[in-house]
């Protein structure tokens, strides 16, 4: 892909988050969404393969019908309170179904169907965007229209805790069990967004530090499967015995920064009388818990069972830049007495 072209889908990118960031209009909001959808889907198709093209068709006809099913609300509530401003909609109706539209963008369970096959045709660039970058504009419209005590918000968060954790157990691709990962730890963001969304804010910046560092780690051992994790050994030992703790942070394991969202999100949930939520959503995560520990016990304690013919992977030198992943990934590890500093920005 040409460089300039690049940077225009880039630049595109930004500016429908931007604009979506912006916004106090449901039209403005929703031209956004459009503009970040448009973007990325070059990006999604530059490789030319079949499944990279399935990939990115899914990936339009579920944002499109997200992004349909949005506007159908925003002139709902238009219809209803005589106004297009996003923070005024407070008729029950239109903030279900918009509620609704954004867990199919964002990829909350029980519409999250759609994330698994569409993260598993995409390079591991691309689906890094997917994963961290194109969920802050659904999640930023959640964040304002703030649904108060909504049963569907913690129905979502539930589900998306719960399925997201059982659905990447039996999983060998890579991408696929990030995609199930992405659906888990935006279910914790929604569990606590009607109650504390500063907490929300939070999470998904430490989720973005925790996901990016995978996703490096990941293109620099250049591995899409699990059994493509035994021979990581050989290209990068330093990395290879930094990333299981960067995979338990992003798991909400103590004393890694991962564990500092959770904790305060489990906190805050029973301040809120809602300690059996807590408590099940504290049990899904286990679930999480069981593939992150798998990832590591692949890529540290086994040998790739048979001998590669060629070139020897540790003499292959990498073009990937390591500075970011070594800053990404002592932020993932080592934040977490930082705490205190954090809870007093969420209290201003």
């Amino acid at each position: 892909m040409s460089p300039y072209v690049l940077l225009l889908l880039l630049f595109s990118l930004g500016l429908g988050t931007t604009m979506t960031f912006a916004s106090s209009h449901w039209l403005l909001a929703w031209v956004g969404l459009e503009i970040n959808t448009l973007a990325i889907l070059p990006l999604m198709a530059q490789s030319h393969h079949p499944r990279a093209v399935e990939a990115a068709t899914k990936y339009f006809l579920i944002q499109a019908g997200g992004a349909a099913v949005l506007l159908f609300a925003g002139t709902t509530n238009a219809y209803l309170t005589g106004q297009w401003d996003i923070q005024q909609a407070a008729h029950p109706l239109p903030i279900a179904i918009i509620t609704l539209a954004l867990a199919l963008k964002l990829g909350l369970a029980p519409l999250h169907s759609w994330m698994p096959e569409v993260f598993q045709g995409l390079s591991l660039t691309t689906g890094l965007i997917l994963a961290t970058w194109q969920k802050l504009a659904p999640l930023t419209l959640l964040l304002q229209i703030q649904p108060v005590n909504s049963p569907l918000l913690i129905f979502l968060g539930l589900a998306s805790t719960l399925i997201g954790g059982w659905g990447g157990l039996n999983q060998t691709q890579l991408r696929k069990i990030l995609a199930y990962s992405s659906t888990a730890q935006l279910g914790w963001m929604v569990l606590v967004l009607q109650f504390a969304p500063s907490l929300t804010t939070l999470a998904i910046l430490v989720y973005i530090t925790a996901a990016t560092a995978t996703f490096l780690t990941l293109k620099l051992a250049k591995a899409t499967s699990i059994n493509m994790l035994a021979i990581s050994w050989a290209k990068a030992p330093a990395l290879v015995a930094l990333t299981p703790l960067v995979l338990l942070s992003l798991a909400g394991l103590p004393p890694m920064t991962g564990f500092m969202p959770k904790w305060l999100i489990l906190q805050e949930l029973s301040k809120q009388g809602l300690a059996p939520t807590a408590t099940l959503a504290a049990l899904t995560a286990l679930l999480s818990l069981y593939y992150y520990l798998r990832l590591s016990y692949a890529m540290t304690l086994t040998m790739f069972p048979n001998n590669l013919a060629g070139t020897l992977p540790w003499r292959l030198s990498s073009h990937q830049l390591t500075l970011p992943l070594a800053c990404l990934a002592i932020a993932t590890i080592s934040l977490l007495p930082l705490t205190p500093a954090a809870l007093t920005l969420v209290a201003l």
